[in-house]
């Protein structure tokens, strides 16, 4: 009997580790990962935990095209309220091709995580 409440005890501190212990990750991305769009005027990647914004950034970059070498496109990055949306906003309007968002962040446990994905402009 003596063994249960221990048992109990070191599973909860187990199961509670692991969450404190987690990352955060992409729920989503508008325009979604390999979507093709009408020129967006911003670009929204929703994250799971509240973000620290001095340390979340974004690029957004032109793929190269015959001719014509990649070219990063003049943009910026800020949190939406939530804290977990992370909008990028081009400034100017974008030309049809395809996209690649390059994101990092740090969320408020300190957690930092990078990705990328892709999107077309027609």
């Amino acid at each position: 009997m003596r063994r249960l409440p221990f048992l109990i005890a070191a599973t909860a501190l187990v199961a509670f580790a692991g969450a404190a212990n987690a990352h955060p990750k992409l729920l989503s991305a508008s325009p979604a990962a390999n979507a093709t769009v009408a020129k967006p005027a911003q670009i929204k990647l929703q994250f799971s935990e509240k973000l620290m914004p001095a340390f979340s950034k974004a690029d957004l970059t032109m793929a190269a095209m015959p001719g014509m070498a990649a070219m990063k496109m003049p943009s910026t990055a800020a949190l939406a309220a939530d804290g977990r949306t992370l909008v990028v906003t081009p400034k100017g309007r974008l030309a049809a091709g395809r996209y690649t968002v390059d994101w990092h962040i740090v969320s408020t446990d300190t957690h930092k995580v990078a990705g990328n994905y892709a999107f077309t402009v027609k």
